[in-house]
């Protein structure tokens, strides 16, 4: 089946933040000149949910503030595939586990099999979920992305050691907070890096997510709290 480009996927992206108390920095890396979205720019580890993230059974569950904030204005039992695609982009695009020591129940799906290899469950309890945003109309490709903040300490082993990183993203890098818009960024993650700023010195997740939902109407700036929603409200 030929997949519909205009269509909005839904993505999972992850900022991993390191010495956030100290001299905080983010992990980032470069797109390819010839890829279809964002060519070239700097961006977080991230990527589309494929249908396999809602099954796969995670180490830890959510929490459940995290959670609630998902459920808004979205479709019902989303929650575990977008975990599950966040934990996936990272590890595929990064080689960063985020996870726990454990034997998977079953068989993993094929994209985790070296990341079970290693030992290791996906766990999403260290998630903070705090953005989203809809890729505006017009372009080539389009997502409704939630992104989620983890405290680098959640991640396995060397925390420099990319070796394991697909070639999806280049330059891998730990970038100063207070340096990365020195960088060609998309408008996105300059608004997302903002948020990022003003929370770095406070680790509780927030009380409400800011979400960017641009229309073919028009672009409103919301704020989601945990309420469910129909999706066409």
């Amino acid at each position: 089946m030929t997949q519909d480009k205009t269509a909005i996927r839904n993505a999972a992206t992850v900022i991993v933040l390191r010495d956030r108390l100290s001299d905080p920095s983010i992990l980032m890396g470069q797109r390819g000149a010839k890829a279809a979205f964002m060519p070239n720019k700097f961006v977080f580890p991230g990527g589309a949910v494929d249908a396999e993230d809602a099954n796969v059974e995670l180490a830890t569950a959510l929490s459940d503030l995290c959670h609630d904030r998902l459920s808004e204005r979205a479709e019902a039992g989303l929650q575990n595939a977008l975990a599950a695609a966040a934990i996936r982009e990272l590890w595929e695009e990064t080689g960063l586990v985020l996870g726990q020591p454990g034997t998977w129940p079953g068989q993993p799906p094929e994209d985790w099999a070296e990341f079970a290899q290693l030992g290791y469950r996906p766990t999403a309890q260290a998630l903070q979920f705090v953005f989203r945003a809809v890729t505006p109309p017009g372009r080539p490709r389009r997502f409704d992305a939630r992104f989620f903040l983890v405290d680098a300490s959640a991640v396995q082993g060397d925390l420099d050691d990319f070796s394991r990183a697909s070639d999806e993203l280049s330059h891998l890098q730990w970038v100063p907070l207070d340096r990365a818009r020195e960088f060609d960024l998309p408008f996105i993650t300059e608004v997302v890096l903002a948020e990022i700023a003003a929370r770095v010195s406070d680790p509780a997740p927030p009380t409400s997510v800011p979400f960017l939902l641009n229309q073919e109407e028009e672009s409103l700036f919301l704020k989601l709290k945990g309420y469910p929603m129909p999706l066409t409200d």
